[in-house]
Formats: structure tokens, C-alpha cells, sequence
């Protein structure tokens, strides 16, 4: 019987086939696979004692590796007079535009940073500054208001797109140097005129691999960066 199946049915049933997997992912990674997630982690918050940021399914994200104290003008001055960029808001046709920009590799220098959150709150703010011409890749840091002038900033740096390990959801991987990029940020800091302010631990246990929301491992010093930012930064 399927050997007198003309071609274009083969066609035809190949992308039924597609349609159907699709469907099927679709429904575990943005329905089954997180409400899963969600019931697993939420019993398990007040377990954690590390300082780091989490997904809407309450997986322990990027980590906590700067605190600044500052306005908001501020905070925006620095990362403007280096070239970067504040992100766009999460939404459909923001979500549409970064895919056309990793897909045509074409520039959005304002592309959507995922929703993290930290105590119960989505970033406030989040700047990032593009490698290369598309946003596959890119720096970026998450900042959360936690008083007047005072902010926690997650900085990591995505080396590409890809499918988170826990939810299947797509996702921008981050690389495991996330030291190396808090680095970047106190240079950038500092050149606008912030001053250090030292250091505090994070109680992310230092020297071993972690994980991130998407699944990628990381090792860091387990610091958090402290600074004052500059009012006179133009």
C-alpha cells in the first residue's frame, strides 16, 4: 500500500508530520513542561540562600554579580556614553524583530532581554551592546530597583540561541564567564565615573559550576561588584 503513494503524498504526510511535532512541542514547552518546573522549584525557595536571579518558573537564573548606587540618569548615562543600548520590552512584535534579526542576521541594537526576576519583580531596566551585527550574540545586564538609587545588576554575555535544557522554551545561552563580564561592566562603570565601593558575597558557592533558567553552566567568585555611579556623567 505505501509503496503506490505518489510523491506529493509523501509531501503531504511529511508536513502533517512537522505540523504535528510542532504542536506537540509547543504544548510541552510553553504549557506542561513549565507548570512542571513551577510546582518543583516553588517548594523548594526558601531552601536557597545564594543571591541570584529567577525564571517565571522560579528555576534559579543568571546570578546577582553588581550592586550600584545611583539614579536611574545615572545608570543610563554610563551605559549610554559606552555604546549601549536599553532594551525593548517584552512583546509580540518585539519577539517577531529579534527573530527576524538572529534568523536574517540583521541589526536590532534594542533587542528584548528574557523577563528574570528578583524578589517577586521583573527587571527594571536592562542594557545591552550587540557582537556582531544580529542579536545572536551580545552583552547584556538585567538591573532591579530595590530602593531609591539602589539597584542589583545580573551581567552575562549570550553566545547564541538555542533551547532551554528544563523547559524546551527557545532561549539565548549564556556564556560561563560571567565573571568576565561583571569585569566589563565595572570598566564601563568606572570610565563614566563611578567609584568602587568593594565587594560582597553572594553566597554562590565559588570555584564550582552552576546553572542557570535555560540550563548553562557557569562558575564565578560567587561577588557581587559594588559601586556609587557618578551624577556628573554626561
Amino acid at each position: 500500500m505505501l509503496s503506490k503513494l505518489k510523491p506529493w503524498h509523501w509531501v503531504t504526510i511529511a508536513f502533517h508530520a512537522v505540523i504535528v511535532l510542532l504542536l506537540l512541542w509547543f504544548a510541552l514547552a510553553y504549557g506542561g513542561l513549565p507548570r512542571l518546573w513551577s510546582h518543583h522549584e516553588h517548594k523548594r525557595i526558601g531552601q536557597r540562600q545564594q543571591i541570584t536571579s529567577y525564571t517565571a518558573q522560579d528555576i534559579p537564573a543568571d546570578p546577582i554579580n553588581l550592586y550600584v548606587e545611583g539614579n536611574r540618569d545615572a545608570l543610563a548615562c554610563a551605559f549610554d556614553r559606552a555604546g549601549w543600548f536599553i532594551a525593548d520590552d517584552v512583546s509580540f512584535w518585539s519577539a517577531v524583530r529579534i527573530g527576524a534579526s538572529v534568523i536574517l542576521d540583521r541589526a536590532y541594537p534594542q533587542a528584548p532581554v528574557s523577563n528574570l526576576y528578583l524578589r517577586d519583580r521583573v527587571q527594571d531596566i536592562a542594557f545591552e551592546k550587540a557582537d556582531g551585527r544580529s542579536a545572536d550574540r551580545r552583552h547584556h545586564v538585567r538591573f532591579w530597583q530595590i530602593g531609591p538609587d539602589r539597584w542589583l545588576g545580573a551581567a552575562t554575555f549570550d553566545r547564541g540561541v538555542g533551547l532551554s535544557l528544563f523547559t524546551l522554551q527557545i532561549t539565548h545561552h549564556i556564556g560561563s564567564d560571567v565573571d568576565g563580564e561583571r569585569e566589563a561592566v565595572r570598566r564601563l562603570l568606572v570610565a563614566s565615573g563611578a567609584r568602587p565601593a568593594g565587594s560582597e558575597p553572594s553566597r554562590i558557592s565559588p570555584g564550582q559550576w552552576h546553572r542557570n533558567g535555560g540550563g548553562d553552566r557557569y562558575r564565578s567568585d560567587g561577588l557581587i561588584a559594588n559601586f556609587v555611579a557618578s551624577s556628573a556623567c554626561r
